[in-house]
């Protein structure tokens, strides 16, 4: 059976850069989401994200093609991100999907045992820390945004909502990424046998 393997966790906490190792070193199909949000500055239109506006969401929600979506009231307005069924290629291999908790339940309701959940979880200072230096590099910073991320994962991705999605395996980020990266691929190869 081939798998989405998942990966999840509070902001800052290296999923972006895990999800792009794991897709260069593995044989992965990305799932690829989309969201309402602008385009960072280093961003690329079906890499990072494929960006609609509100219309195409409910054009597409409309049509039975979501799978789950999500709505932020940000201090930039509403932005919603979402996953549509043409995302997903079961088919054709292992695929390698991001998001959050919620949208994960949601793809798990959906898709059953193929979803294997990867959450990656860092020290809040260390998180913040991360998370600081990121949005300093911005052209334009949003520290309120970073503050909002960081108070909401803690309701987000809270112990019992772990315990409640099944999640169990926890990858700790603390240290060097590289023993993350090597602990997370050597977990999948079991899910992969």
């Amino acid at each position: 059976m081939n798998r989405i393997f998942y990966i999840m966790g509070k902001s800052s906490s290296g999923k972006d850069t895990i999800y792009k190792r794991l897709l260069n070193d593995m044989e992965l199909t990305p799932i690829v989401l989309h969201t309402t949000r602008p385009m960072r500055e280093n961003e690329k239109q079906g890499r990072e994200y494929h960006f609609v506006d509100r219309q195409c969401y409910e054009e597409m929600k409309s049509a039975g093609k979501v799978v789950e979506s999500r709505i932020y009231n940000t201090v930039h307005g509403e932005w919603i991100y979402f996953t549509s069924r043409d995302s997903i290629d079961l088919e054709n291999g292992n695929c390698l999907g991001i998001g959050t908790l919620e949208s994960y339940v949601e793809i798990k309701a959906t898709l059953g045992e193929a979803v294997v959940p990867i959450y990656i979880e860092v020290e809040d200072g260390l998180r913040l820390m991360r998370a600081i230096q990121r949005e300093q590099l911005e052209p334009s910073p949003r520290y309120a945004e970073l503050c909002r991320r960081f108070l909401a994962d803690s309701e987000d991705f809270s112990d019992e909502k772990l315990k409640s999605a099944g999640i169990k395996k926890r990858f700790s980020n603390n240290g060097a990424i590289e023993d993350c990266i090597s602990e997370i691929k050597s977990e999948m190869k079991t899910w992969k046998e």
